[in-house]
């Protein structure tokens, strides 16, 4: 969609495919749960765009997503966000004694996620967490950070530090990081951690969780939603009408 393959799938197929990476000791496995504003940065950013063919699975996160590809594939593919894939997988692990790595947040909400997820899950293994300071790392802290994660050998790094910041951190780390798996979750640690909270499921069926945002922050998010939504109808629609075209040229 517009460039970038996003997998028609859905939640258990998603998991199922991040755990034989785990098993078969593959390293450095990126996944990105894509919505519309991710896909609107890649044809605004070259490198971005490239960073996202680069990815070994982009999830339909958003429903504009995955309707298209309902009508596109015929499937009934289901959306996998970061939200509910994180809870989702951890359930499903929790017997694997897999350890968990969350990298970003606020201050303290990692920490709050994992508290949340120890209740859940008695035993979930967590490796540690790190929240960097608002500012660029110094290279010697970079390196310290990468010391500190394969020092703690997780299977799964969960990274939530926001849209394009998160995908660009993982492909620069994935290479450096004894790791199999590393997932930009977004919102889903705060989530997790009950510092944000979601739209109710019927605006989410509707397509209306972006609309939800945007009245809880409307000055941080009213250029991502409102403007990075209308590029991408326009996208669409030219993509569209040019396959229309193409379709009658064909007939004749």
């Amino acid at each position: 969609m517009l460039g970038v393959q996003v997998a028609a799938t859905n939640m258990q197929s998603v998991i199922r495919m991040v755990h034989s990476w785990i098993k078969r000791g593959d390293r450095g496995r990126m996944v990105t749960f894509s919505n519309v504003h991710m896909l609107v940065e890649g044809t605004r950013n070259p490198k971005f765009f490239k960073l996202l063919q680069k990815s070994d699975l982009n999830c339909p996160d958003g429903m504009p997503l995955v309707w298209y590809g309902r009508s596109k594939t015929g499937k009934k593919l289901q959306r996998v966000c970061g939200p509910e894939f994180l809870p989702a997988f951890c359930a499903a692990s929790a017997d694997l004694n897999l350890r968990h790595f969350f990298y970003g947040g606020g201050d303290g909400v990692a920490i709050k996620a994992v508290e949340e997820l120890q209740q859940l899950h008695p035993g979930i293994q967590i490796a540690g967490t790190y929240t960097p300071p608002f500012r660029p790392l110094t290279p010697e802290e970079d390196e310290e950070v990468v010391r500190t994660i394969n020092a703690s050998k997780p299977d799964v790094v969960w990274v939530s530090l926001g849209c394009p910041k998160q995908e660009i951190w993982i492909d620069e780390h994935r290479s450096k990081l004894d790791v199999p798996v590393l997932l930009a979750v977004g919102l889903a640690v705060d989530i997790m951690a009950g510092t944000k909270t979601r739209a109710p499921q019927v605006m989410r069926g509707m397509g209306l969780e972006w609309f939800y945002r945007l009245c809880q922050e409307p000055r941080r998010l009213w250029s991502r939603y409102l403007v990075y939504n209308s590029i991408f109808v326009y996208q669409l629609a030219i993509l569209l009408t040019n396959k229309l075209f193409l379709r009658e040229r064909i007939n004749l």
